[in-house]
């Protein structure tokens, strides 16, 4: 939800480069705010000449986004991150696939990276608040006493997902201008005022993976120094193919795997120990209960008994019901009362009452 207007008020807009942080620049200057642009250098970018018009993070993408603050007659700024987003996104990134999990290196550039350096640099440049071009809503809730995080009101693009690891303080100083539209609308109003991104495709899925190629990025990062082959076994632990190196595989992978079966045959289990993948049909896929840590809650306190809401395991799952069960320590245990396929150790899960965020926090194992 968008903050009450204010003309004085100043809010430092992350520009990627894309049609939805370029809009909400332009929403931001329309409703009355003093606008200011900022892109983030997070990598080192490719030669232009192979780079993808559907990138971000990329030279032409700063450029486009430079252009768009131009035809807005607003300030841009560059600044440059890259080692704390080689040492907070990417060496995490490649940390967990070499320990068999599948991380969503989104949640860490939110929390680790845009909101700590957006907040920094909007002080230094008086802006009162940041803003992003994600699709989710931020308000605050006078009953609780706090800000709460909901989904956007686009459902195909709702990214409330990859938001639960904000802080109170975090959401206190966010405008989300793109919460109660959709994306064909702001596309049109790109379009209608001559946005030169109006057209721009979606960015590719991991913004430092090039044609979304995790595996030839692995590879390439680690020199295949820490990755080795090792067996793929059945349920019975027999061996009946190899794989090329645990960190290329994740849970419910079908394709890819070398073997052949009368039916098909999915990662059900990866074990690092043992240097091991275990395969079975896809019925094994499916289970009820995990373990949860480092959880992040926003719109209630941290939970001492047990809570029913509907939970979401990755980023296109459709969240179900369940009940999250303290633990000793960080940990929550979560089962659901419906078995759901491919929980997978490393992706985030993120728990709803209806549309509103209650938090989040990080697979650690299956049950």
């Amino acid at each position: 939800m968008m903050k009450k207007n204010n003309s004085k008020s100043t809010v430092l807009v992350a520009m990627s480069g894309g049609v939805d942080s370029s809009t909400a620049a332009f929403l931001l200057k329309e409703k009355g705010y003093e606008v200011f642009g900022i892109t983030m250098k997070l990598f080192d970018w490719r030669p232009k000449e192979k780079q993808g018009d559907e990138e971000c993070c990329t030279l032409q993408a700063s450029i486009d986004a430079r252009d768009v603050c131009h035809r807005l007659d607003i300030p841009h700024y560059v600044i440059d991150v890259r080692e704390d987003f080689k040492k907070e996104v990417i060496n995490s990134f490649v940390s967990e696939y070499l320990c068999g999990r599948t991380p969503n290196p989104c949640v860490n550039c939110n929390t680790k990276i845009k909101w700590k350096y957006l907040a920094g640099k909007a002080k230094k440049l008086g802006a009162n608040f940041l803003s992003t071009g994600h699709y989710a809503h931020t308000e605050y809730d006078r009953k609780k006493g706090r800000y709460i995080l909901r989904k956007g009101i686009d459902k195909t693009r709702d990214q409330s997902y990859v938001l639960w690891g904000l802080s109170q303080e975090n959401l206190a100083q966010t405008v989300f201008p793109l919460a109660d539209l959709t994306k064909n609308q702001i596309r049109e109003i790109a379009e209608k005022n001559r946005l030169k991104v109006a057209d721009k495709p979606e960015s590719q899925e991991i913004c430092f993976v090039p044609n979304d190629d995790y595996a030839s990025f692995l590879s390439n990062w680690k020199k295949d120094k820490e990755i080795s082959k090792g067996d793929i076994v059945d349920l019975k632990g027999e061996k009946i193919g190899e794989h090329q190196g645990i960190a290329f595989y994740t849970i419910g992978q079908r394709k890819g795997l070398g073997i052949s079966n009368a039916k098909p045959l999915y990662v059900v289990d990866i074990d690092v120990q043992k240097n091991t993948l275990l395969v079975a049909e896809e019925k094994e896929l499916y289970r009820e209960c995990f373990l949860v840590r480092h959880t992040n809650w926003i719109s209630i306190d941290k939970p001492d008994e047990p809570i029913r809401c509907q939970i979401k395991i990755r980023y296109l799952h459709q969240p179900v019901w369940g009940r999250v069960y303290p633990e000793n320590g960080d940990f929550f245990r979560v089962r659901f009362e419906t078995p759901q396929k491919a929980i997978t150790p490393g992706q985030s899960a993120v728990f709803y009452e209806e549309d509103v965020v209650l938090g989040g926090g990080v697979i650690d194992s299956v049950k």
